[in-house]
């Protein structure tokens, strides 16, 4: 096989499964359709991934256009080998509820982790006030 620079070497991903990572940390996975030059993607039947602990949920997003610069990992899903993940499936209520929950977990933790540093003297700027530097 020829090596192929930059997005031209995904044509012959074209009409595979796929699972693709984003920069906000959501996980994809889906039909990849179409690539361009700026490695956007474009993908069919899709469905957004969300896993808390050992349980995910999939919630059907259908066809679903990603910008090229939001890409972390694309990896192409071995559709033959057998799944024998110990994870469970649960709806997508659940797996809702369960991701806010840990958000919620999470924030708490964040806010004693703050008022820590603050009673130590320290102050650490938030994500938000990092941009206007």
């Amino acid at each position: 096989m020829n090596y192929v620079p930059g997005t031209a070497s995904l044509i012959d991903d074209i009409d595979k499964k796929h699972l693709v990572l984003l920069r906000d940390g959501r996980t994809l996975i889906g039909f990849l359709r179409s690539i361009d030059q700026f490695a956007n993607l474009v993908f069919h039947q899709t469905v957004e991934r969300i896993h808390v602990g050992k349980k995910f949920g999939d919630i059907p997003r259908g066809i679903f256009i990603v910008r090229g610069e939001n890409v972390v990992l694309l990896g192409e899903m071995d559709m033959d080998k057998p799944c024998d993940a110990v994870l469970q499936q649960v709806s997508i209520e659940e797996i809702l509820e369960e991701q806010r929950l840990q958000q919620q977990a999470k924030q708490e933790t964040e806010k004693v982790k703050m008022q820590v540093l603050k009673d130590r003297g320290l102050s650490i700027p938030k994500a938000d006030n990092l941009d206007e530097y």
